[in-house]
């Protein structure tokens, strides 16, 4: 028998009956995501399983992203879904560039008290996002931690796993002088530098509307549709990026500029009201080695491929073509 004074999970702040009735809560949502696509075990076990014994010599890919400091705007402004689709968009998106299909998804969830109608708005953009990619919510963790977790806040994480056949995986060791680097265009800032952001909207006293507010915030988008095309279209990239922090510079130049190569990028000025007003504040060096500078995706592709990589996908750009300059250098135009 208790004693008059025994404690319970409970009192120290943490439900585990409501924990575990959430994933019941979610279940009509988590099916969303298994469509084609189906785990191998039940959702809601220990760990999630899926069979690959469709790949002839599959090789396992995985990544691990979360939202940023863009979160605590997110939160400000009660975009909750956009922050589940920013979670999935930064994980599924590097998974991409290795010409991997995206095929199970986690999240973490870090909260200071299970708000059920909270956590559910933040899974149904994450939903919408993998339905749309054919990548199933396989689990997760929502760990509620009073007094560690501040009150107001939330902390995510995303982790996802692709898989691809062993000789249709993308090597940017095949890149060479000459070939084309192709643009896409991104939805803004997308979730990266955001603590530069914020700085400025603090320091320089900037009142956004909410119409502004809801624009800089636009998710990052989701770049599953240009890889699909450029496969339909017979183009196989040498490689593809997806720009986050870092710029194009870095996250570019990672590919292939310690091997001497290089290229020299022209790309169009930034056509986006909001985000100028924002950059107008910046150093404009520190600007394109900190934002994607209205390019969220770039394939690198053989010169004869450039005419149809350019009709895969809306409004892309040739906007540079490999050099032996061993540096990456961004002239806006």
């Amino acid at each position: 028998m208790s004693s008059p004074s025994a404690h319970t999970y409970k009192q120290a702040g943490v439900d585990i009956h409501e924990a575990a009735s959430l994933v019941d809560d979610i279940g009509v949502l988590v099916k969303r995501t298994q469509q084609s696509r189906k785990l191998a075990n039940a959702f809601g076990m220990f760990a999630a399983a899926y069979d690959l014994s469709d790949y002839k010599a599959p090789v396992i890919v995985t990544g691990c992203d979360g939202v940023g400091t863009k979160l605590e705007l997110l939160l400000k402004y009660d975009l909750l879904e956009a922050a589940g689709k920013d979670l999935v968009a930064m994980n599924v998106n590097d998974i991409l560039t290795t010409g991997a299909d995206p095929i199970m998804f986690l999240d973490y969830i870090g909260i200071p008290k299970i708000q059920k109608g909270q956590i559910t708005r933040l899974i149904a953009g994450m939903v919408e996002y993998l339905e749309a990619c054919n990548c199933i919510l396989a689990g997760g963790e929502t760990a509620e931690m009073p007094g560690i977790v501040p009150e107001g806040l939330v902390e995510l994480s995303g982790f996802a796993i692709g898989a691809g056949e062993k000789g249709e995986l993308l090597d940017p060791g095949t890149i060479a002088a000459g070939d084309v680097l192709v643009g896409w265009p991104s939805a803004g800032f997308h979730a990266n530098g955001f603590s530069l952001v914020r700085r400025i909207l603090e320091r320089e006293k900037i009142e956004l509307t909410d119409e502004e507010a809801q624009k800089l915030l636009l998710p990052t988008l989701l770049y599953h549709e240009e890889p699909k095309a450029l496969k339909a279209a017979g183009v196989r990239p040498k490689a593809m990026a997806h720009i986050t922090g870092g710029g194009l510079p870095e996250n570019l130049g990672r590919m292939f500029l310690k091997r001497g190569l290089g290229a020299e990028l022209r790309i169009p000025f930034w056509q986006n009201d909001v985000v100028q007003k924002v950059l107008h504040h910046a150093d404009k060096a520190d600007a394109i080695d900190t934002f994607n500078m209205g390019l969220g995706w770039v394939a690198i592709v053989a010169p004869e491929d450039a005419d149809k990589a350019l009709a895969c996908g809306k409004d892309a750009k040739i906007i540079g073509t490999m050099d032996s300059s061993a540096r990456v250098s961004v002239e806006i135009v």
